[in-house]
């Protein structure tokens, strides 16, 4: 820590009670005020250095009295204390801690260099910008004292020039940083980086001695130094931080430091503020919720706008901050916005956020979530617009335009959400519905609107939606049979596991037709997949099912319907529907097969057609006929297979041969 000493004197300030007096062989002449402490002093030190108390002496004087009352002094006794010791010559150090009060109690007395050279005012600025300022942590304990002395610190420029300090040297370098009071604490103390080093520095070096040369400084070595700055100089410094330059990922990490660090229900080991302490305290309670709201708010106005600067996890640990300190709509629907585009990290249990609205008594709050989905699905109907690029000298302007082309790419694959992250949201929302089922409040038109923004194609199984129209319909027993239809039109039969399958088979609250429906679509996927041919199945579905099953899915259609003959015509319709699609199917199959028959015969006739003309097509079938009346006088034997019968040489000229292979023979001359 820096520090000046002015002065050279013995101190001969002397308290007692409230009283202060120099030990002098001269008697005070004036007496100075400030809250309840009185100084006794000399007015010849005093009228050489401030020209206040110039003026306020004279008038003093006038009114025939040596008491001088210092109202509204900045910094109190302590700081007039310091001054007055100044004057006198005494020996005082300043440093980080007092200087700050001090500057403010010269300006108010008007020590300034007219008055004379080489004032108070004089010394303390140029200890200030030699010293002060030029500090890493002594601008950060400046700027805390300067909360106190508000507006004086505020009007001397202080506070803007510790801001400007701070937020200059957190864009140094990070090899080059040895500054930081909370980095180079211990090495097991220091801040989360955004990018973790693979150096050990937890274990100890062969001397004990950590060596600053080998000691690896994460990039946001700064973000824990200034945990303990008020909401409005955080901002403030965090605002000047952001001006310089630094990584948007680096000010969402130091953001959620800050967060974690005074928002109460956020880390591990702090809790939100339970309703029986805000009863026994009401004003206080009120109070400190106030001050938590206005900081979330805070927070949440810097946060950085690019997508994945900080995590979904903290976004909804905000979000429930939200909720439960009652922060504004405006806020709540800037988390939503957020979180939604980077849906696919979030966890179920970050996104079990409690209602604490009047207006139901629901467990969770549906609706947050319903928006977070919408401004997920939302991200690639509104691509972002590409950001332009000047172009650098000597570039060609081909070479922009395929620079910009780049860069629009990029930017909208990095805001459009991919088939990937669309499947883990919809099973995100899935065991979500399946969460809030259990709630006996929960609105069946809140569960269905939730269930039914998922896109189909995101859902390419329908198990995980299936658990939660089972929860809901256990949780909500006394639910109307329209009811009960409409949630179960959720969900595809055709898109339920084998195991999912046989759950749904034997789940007595599922309506019956949905039952026969999964019965149904079992039997064809098993029949697709070689188990049997669709004519194989019984006329009556359920003789699929067991004898218990019967009964028990018999028994809940009766309690649907209103009067048993209701029940029964309602089970005869779904069970003479399915018949009738079966009956289609097997039609439909027996016409394929007919006519894969009469293919096959075709292409056997047409072979066979072929096989049988004759090899000699010039020679004309007269010559031939001619040829065999000369030449053979007896029989002609005709083969064909293994079937063998005699005719006549006339029947053998007529042309009439039987199709396939023919042998005839005549004499010991034979032709084929």
């Amino acid at each position: 820590m820096k520090f000046m000493k002015l002065g050279a004197k013995v101190d001969i300030f002397h308290t007692d009670g409230n009283v202060t007096s120099v030990a002098t062989d001269l008697s005070s002449d004036v007496v100075i005020k400030v809250d309840d402490a009185q100084l006794h002093l000399h007015k010849f030190p005093l009228l050489c250095k401030s020209g206040k108390l110039q003026k306020l002496i004279a008038e003093a004087r006038e009114m025939s009295t040596n008491e001088i009352d210092l109202e509204d002094f900045p910094g109190g006794n302590e700081s007039l204390e310091l001054c007055m010791k100044f004057c006198y010559g005494i020996a005082i150090t300043f440093n980080a801690y007092n200087v700050v009060p001090v500057r403010c109690g010269a300006e108010y007395l008007e020590m300034t260099e007219a008055i004379e050279k080489g004032n108070l005012i004089y010394k303390l600025e140029v200890f200030l910008n030699t010293s002060i300022f030029r500090s890493w942590k002594d601008s950060i304990i400046v700027l805390q004292s300067c909360k106190a002395l508000m507006p004086w610190s505020e009007d001397l420029k202080i506070v803007a020039r510790c801001i400007d300090s701070i937020a200059s040297k957190t864009a140094t370098d990070p090899a080059k940083v040895d500054w930081s009071f909370t980095h180079t604490r211990t090495p097991t103390a220091t801040v989360t980086s955004v990018e973790h080093s693979t150096t050990d520095l937890t274990s100890p070096p062969w001397n004990g001695i950590q060596s600053r040369r080998h000691r690896v400084v994460p990039k946001d070595w700064w973000a824990e130094d200034i945990l303990e700055l008020e909401m409005d100089f955080y901002w403030r410094v965090m605002v000047a931080i952001k001006a310089k330059g630094m990584a948007q990922d680096l000010v969402g990490e130091a953001l959620r430091l800050y967060a974690m660090r005074w928002l109460p229900g956020l880390s591990k080991e702090d809790s939100a503020p339970r309703p029986s302490a805000a009863a026994s305290v009401p004003c206080e309670a009120i109070e400190v919720a106030g001050k938590h709201r206005l900081l979330l708010e805070t927070i949440v106005n810097l946060l950085p706008a690019e997508k994945g600067t900080s995590c979904c996890s903290f976004l909804l640990k905000l979000l429930k901050a939200a909720t439960i300190l009652n922060a504004s709509p405006s806020c709540k629907m800037e988390l939503a916005r957020r979180i939604g585009l980077q849906l696919e990290e979030a966890t179920l249990d970050d996104l079990l956020i409690p209602s604490l609205s009047y207006t139901n008594n629901t467990l969770f709050d549906v609706d947050v979530i319903q928006h977070i989905l919408e401004h997920f699905l939302m991200q690639d109907q509104s691509p972002p617009v590409s950001p332009t690029r000047a172009r650098q000298p000597g570039e060609s302007r081909r070479r922009t335009r395929s620079a910009e082309n780049i860069d629009f790419s990029e930017s909208r694959r990095a805001t459009c959400a991919t088939h990937s992250s669309k499947l883990k949201v919809a099973k995100l929302i899935d065991s979500y519905l399946a969460e809030i089922a259990r709630d006996p409040n929960i609105q069946v038109s809140k569960f269905v609107s939730l269930a039914e923004a998922i896109p189909d194609f995101a859902r390419p199984v329908h198990d995980g939606l299936y658990r939660g129209i089972d929860m809901f319909l256990k949780e909500h027993p006394n639910l109307s049979k329209s009811d009960r239809k409409r949630i179960c039109r959720l969900m595809d039969c055709k898109k339920l596991s084998m195991d999912a399958c046989m759950h749904a088979a034997q789940n007595e609250r599922l309506p019956l037709r949905v039952v026969v429906q999964v019965l149904f679509f079992e039997q064809v996927r098993t029949a697709m997949t070689g188990g049997f041919l669709l004519h194989d199945l019984p006329g009556n579905i359920k003789a699929l099912l067991p004898p218990s099953q019967v009964q028990a899915l018999e028994a809940a259609s009766l309690q649907d319907a209103g009067t048993p003959e209701e029940a029964w015509d309602t089970v005869h319709h779904d069970f003479n529907a399915l018949k009738g699609d079966l009956a289609n199917m097997k039609k439909r199959i027996a016409e394929a097969e007919r006519e894969r028959t009469n293919i096959q015969i075709e292409a056997v006739k047409q072979s066979s057609k072929q096989k049988a003309t004759f090899p000699f097509p010039s020679i004309s079938k007269k010559f031939l006929g001619k040829f065999f009346n000369q030449q053979s006088k007896g029989p002609i034997e005709v083969t064909k297979g293994s079937d063998t019968s005699t005719k006549d040489s006339e029947s053998s000229g007529s042309g009439n041969s039987p199709p396939g292979k023919a042998t005839v023979r005549t004499h010991n001359q034979s032709v084929t």
